[in-house]
């Protein structure tokens, strides 16, 4: 498995190529991420230009089954992430 992006390596890059100094590199990352979790809190999309677009979608609630002993147990109605990436990023990928 290959490794994780982690949010120092955000701050370390924009340290690296824009030339601020690496607290305001982490602040503008964490400045960031959290208008995207707010935002997502609310309900709303994010999208982000030749990236991606995430949203939060609503599941009700259903029958799951316990794959060990077979019985069927109440999944709790939630909201889930999803992410759906740009046919740029999409194309990056698939790129050979």
């Amino acid at each position: 498995m290959g490794k994780s992006v982690i949010r120092a390596d955000l701050a370390e890059s924009i340290y690296q190529q824009i030339g601020l100094s690496r607290s305001e590199s982490a602040d503008i990352v964490a400045t960031i991420l959290e208008e995207v979790s707010l935002s997502l809190e609310k309900g709303e999309t994010v999208k982000i230009s030749s990236f991606g677009s995430f949203s939060v979608r609503s599941k009700s609630e259903r029958i799951g089954r316990n794959p060990k002993t077979g019985q069927e147990v109440p999944i709790t109605p939630r909201r889930v992430l999803s992410f759906r990436p740009s046919h740029i990023l999409r194309d990056r990928l698939n790129d050979d």
